[in-house]
C-alpha cells in the first residue's frame, strides 16, 4: 500500500427492506457519497433486491473513484438489536459489485449491533399469532 493511495470505508446497511451504502473517508467523519436501493429502482418491493444493491454499489464506486479513492474497507451491518441478526439479500451483491467496479477491498467486518439485555423482542409472551 503506497503512501499516496486514498482509502475509505464503505458502510453497508442491509435489511430485508432496503440496502444503504455510505462511503466515508478513512476516519469515518466525512461522507463521500450515499446510495440506497430505493434511489435506483422505482418499486418499493425491489429496494432490497440484489439487483438494486449492485446498481447502488456501482454508482457509489464511481463516486468514490471520482474523488480519488483506490480501495475501501467494508463494514456490513444487519438490523440487529431486537431485529434479525443476518444481513439482507443485498449485502453480498454489494461487495461483489464493488469488487467488479475496480475498487480494491481491504478488510470486511460485521458491525451488527448485539443487544446486552435491553428491551424484549416484539411479539409478546405467546409470540406473533398469524
Amino acid at each position: 500500500m503506497a503512501k499516496d493511495e486514498k482509502w475509505g470505508i464503505a458502510n453497508i446497511y442491509s435489511s430485508f427492506n432496503n440496502t444503504i451504502i455510505t462511503v466515508t473517508d478513512i476516519t469515518g467523519a466525512e461522507t463521500i457519497c450515499q446510495w440506497s436501493g430505493g434511489k435506483v429502482v422505482r418499486a418499493d418491493r425491489q429496494e432490497a433486491s440484489p439487483f438494486a444493491a449492485m446498481e447502488a454499489a456501482t454508482r457509489a464506486a464511481d463516486d468514490a473513484k471520482e474523488k480519488g479513492f483506490v480501495g475501501l474497507h467494508i463494514k456490513v451491518r444487519a438490523p440487529g438489536g431486537n431485529g434479525p441478526r443476518s444481513p439482507g439479500p443485498g449485502a453480498q451483491a454489494t461487495i461483489r459489485a464493488l469488487a467488479r467496479a475496480g475498487i480494491r477491498i481491504g478488510k470486511i467486518e460485521d458491525i451488527t449491533p448485539i443487544p446486552h439485555d435491553g428491551t424484549g423482542r416484539p411479539g409478546g409472551k405467546r409470540g406473533r399469532r398469524v
